[in-house]
């Protein structure tokens, strides 16, 4: 479960994009995404196509 600890002089603002980085860390939203509703086999080979895709474009680039 991810926390974030408001400190006494910190904005809300600042909270909240500290909040976000580590939601996005932990992989929470890609999981919420998954399992929403059911997804086709289609779908999903286009995610996994798509997914592979930007493997193969981030190993080309380092």
């Amino acid at each position: 479960m991810t926390q974030v600890i408001v400190g006494e002089n910190e904005h809300i603002e600042s909270a909240l994009r500290r909040f976000k980085r580590e939601v996005s860390k932990a992989g929470i939203f890609p999981d919420m995404r998954k399992h929403r509703h059911f997804e086709t086999p289609i779908e999903k080979r286009k995610r996994k196509e798509v997914a592979k895709h930007r493997q193969g474009k981030r190993r080309f680039r380092t």
